[in-house]
């Protein structure tokens, strides 16, 4: 368990790559230890999930408009049948301060297409600072991989 004690092995590993795919077993535990010792060598971390982020690049770091969902008997004179958009701040804003690493966490990755995983591969390759993992299902032990190599 060395591996977990440090997570030098698995930091040197993102900073080539830029985005990681991870396996965790699904007790939990090993991830949020990661993401500690990644915090503690100076990386700024925002833990969001996978479901909705649509746009990834917008999502992540651009001003962009969200629709509340159709609840049913609303006034379509307002706003057309589809509602009104709400512009919202990126997702990644606080984080774009100053010149830490940042971190980029996304749970439940396996509803991401593989179109997405390229973006967020090409976002690493744009943005320096920026680093991604991936929680893309469990597994027996803890393992990761390129997220390139998995698209």
């Amino acid at each position: 368990m060395p591996l977990l004690l440090s997570g030098r092995g698995f930091r040197q590993e993102l900073e080539r790559a830029g985005a990681l795919a991870l396996f965790a077993p699904l007790e939990g535990g090993a991830e949020t230890r990661l993401m500690r010792r990644l915090r503690a060598a100076g990386y700024r971390a925002q833990l969001t999930s996978a479901r909705g982020l649509g746009d990834p690049e917008a999502f992540l770091f651009q001003l962009h408009g969200v629709r509340p969902p159709h609840l049913g008997h609303q006034s379509v004179g307002r706003g057309a049948a589809v509602g009104e958009a709400y512009r919202v701040m990126p997702q990644l804003g606080a984080l774009l301060e100053g010149n830490q690493p940042m971190l980029l966490w996304l749970l439940e990755g396996q509803v991401l297409s593989s179109a997405e995983l390229a973006s967020l591969v090409a976002l690493t390759r744009r943005e320096p600072r920026l680093r991604v993992v991936v929680e893309m299902g469990g597994a027996r032990s803890l393992r990761w991989q390129p997220l390139s190599e998995l698209i």
